[in-house]
């Protein structure tokens, strides 16, 4: 699919909404339901980005230790009487929790008490909003302009930026995983990585967040390739490309999950308990993970501050993609209008979408963004998007068309894999995560926390925000287009490709050699010429109205 998708872009040299809609009209509520889905997520990943500038700011306010040493730089703020820090040296027998008879496995570490009561400031649940937390304004005002300041010319001419962003988290983190695997109870961590357990395959969530999470950390659906791959010139070898970089991205997910469990395993050494009883999963995980991590390691200061730098190079590079996604599909979509403004529009939508964020940084945000994090751009709404956009570009426009494409492109035929994985493998994987999703729905939690049932009905909202505007496109333009049901529906599926020049001078060049081939082979009165060319006629890509 990543393949798929910076194939489909770099051919056309467009991204975003105008894409699906150019090879199957009647499917271009898919480009509007991608859309959708990065607006979603552009508002509330910023919000990862805003925790981080806020431990990368504290990282300074305690030196030469940090504020989430110890449970005492808490007393009378975020500490609390089950807070206990193991590396502190103090013993249990003497800790305020035992005083307070708190069981061992019941206290909570100064990063976690950190994370919860200070950084979050964290409510009850979703019921209870509570205010704005200020500090994390500010952060979260700083990384609107962060990510403004590097997107308002287009993404594409911040080449060196994304270079940086790229390389420097690798070293820090090669770094903090050779000082993980040292520690104390690292390898049980690693066990418990490793060691599948089957009989949670029965879970509808761990299909749903599996299958969502290799699109989401691949950039599938949400229109990013598209608008990328519309940068590269029209020759560029793609598909070598996609093959890297998806090798590239496994191994980083591999790698710094042995980072992460080897901690882990640290942390459940220290406390007593099992690894999986450590920490819950979710988007708190990095920030109680590595925190604990650098304590480990003189001077703490320091190497926090250099892995909240790389937090914020990894956030800031998905950041600027799913902004840069977002502007080019709706300039792309409305170029006469927008192109001339671009960075008035780009102004105004990072405004917007800050102040739409709001809600995610107050005492009860937490909840507001596990509750968009799980329905807005992943799940459900991500596998329907991705679904009937494989559908469009393999089935209507069709694989085989679009194989001569590519080869146009890059200059050589790819493997059959491809067009396997296409029109067959995908589509029947997400059909059926979805319909598993319903067979063994469960009520979205966070930790021990369940959310009301009207905090469900806002989830499936959310979803449906971006869902409904592929049957709804379908039907408008079924109903709004002139001309008898057939007639319409041969129109919905005829593509109205308007093709970058590159892609003209490339079908006209292969029109030329074969006009010279049939010249040379009827003048040696040969036999094969008709054959080679209109072999080749059948196969082109733009169709006759070039």
């Amino acid at each position: 699919m990543f393949f798929l998708e910076v194939s489909v872009g770099q051919y056309l040299g467009v991204g975003g909404m105008s894409v699906v809609g150019q090879l199957a009209p009647i499917f271009k509520g898919v480009g509007y339901s991608a859309i959708m889905m990065v607006f979603l997520e552009n508002v509330y990943y910023i919000i990862v980005i805003t925790w981080t500038l806020f431990y990368l700011f504290n990282t300074f306010m305690d030196l030469p230790s940090l504020p989430w040493s110890d449970c005492s730089k808490g007393n009378g703020t975020w500490a609390t009487v089950s807070c206990w820090a193991p590396e502190s040296g103090i013993p249990y027998a003497e800790s305020v929790a035992a005083m307070h008879n708190i069981s061992e496995a019941d206290t909570e570490t100064a990063v976690e008490q950190f994370w919860k009561n200070e950084v979050l400031h964290a409510s009850g649940g979703i019921e209870e909003i509570g205010e704005v937390q200020w500090d994390l304004f500010i952060c979260l005002i700083v990384a609107w302009a962060l990510v403004y300041g590097f997107i308002w010319k287009g993404l594409h001419n911040s080449g060196k930026l994304l270079w940086v962003c790229a390389v420097f988290p690798y070293i820090i983190l090669s770094i903090l995983c050779v000082k993980a695997l040292t520690l104390e109870g690292a390898s049980e961590g690693l066990k418990f990585l490793f060691t599948p357990e089957w009989e949670r395959l029965y879970e509808a969530e761990v299909w749903i967040d599996g299958g969502t999470q290799i699109f989401f950390s691949y950039g599938v659906g949400i229109g990013s390739l598209l608008a990328l791959g519309s940068y590269n010139k029209f020759h560029h070898n793609c598909h070598r490309d996609a093959i890297f970089v998806c090798c590239v991205n496994s191994f980083t997910s591999i790698f710094s999950a042995c980072v992460i469990f080897s901690i882990l395993g640290y942390m459940a050494h220290q406390k007593g308990v099992e690894v999986g009883e450590v920490v819950q999963s979710g988007p708190a995980l990095a920030f109680l993970v590595y925190p604990e991590v650098v304590l480990a390691i003189a001077p703490s200061p320091f190497w926090a501050f250099l892995f909240f730098i790389m937090l914020l190079n990894l956030g800031l590079d998905t950041q600027f993609s799913s902004v840069e996604s977002l502007m080019t599909g709706l300039v792309d979509n409305w170029p006469e209008q927008l192109r001339p403004h671009r960075k008035k529009f780009t102004l105004g939508m990072t405004v917007f979408m800050c102040l739409l964020g709001l809600p995610m940084i107050t005492r009860g945000g937490i909840y507001v963004f596990q509750l968009m994090d799980f329905y807005a751009a992943s799940g459900l709404s991500l596998l329907w998007c991705v679904f009937f956009q494989t559908i469009a570009i393999c089935w209507v426009f069709g694989a085989k068309k679009f194989y001569l494409c590519i080869e146009e492109m890059i200059g050589y035929r790819v493997s059959m894999y491809w067009y396997v994985c296409w029109v067959f493998l995908a589509p029947a994987f997400m059909v059926f995560i979805f319909v598993f999703y319903f067979v063994r729905y469960s009520p979205i939690t966070m930790g021990a926390y369940h959310y009301p049932a009207w905090g469900e009905v806002l989830g499936f909202a959310i979803s449906l925000s971006s869902m409904l505007w592929v049957p709804g496109y379908a039907i408008y333009y079924l109903l709004s287009t002139k001309g008898s049901w057939s007639e319409v529906l041969r129109q919905g599926v005829t593509p109205v490709i308007k093709p970058r020049k590159e892609a003209v001078m490339a079908e006209e060049k292969a029109r030329l050699t074969c006009q010279d081939v049939r010249d040379v082979e009827m003048n040696i009165e040969a036999d094969l010429s008709d054959d080679s060319c209109d072999s080749y006629d059948s196969k082109r890509c733009l169709g006759e109205d070039l």
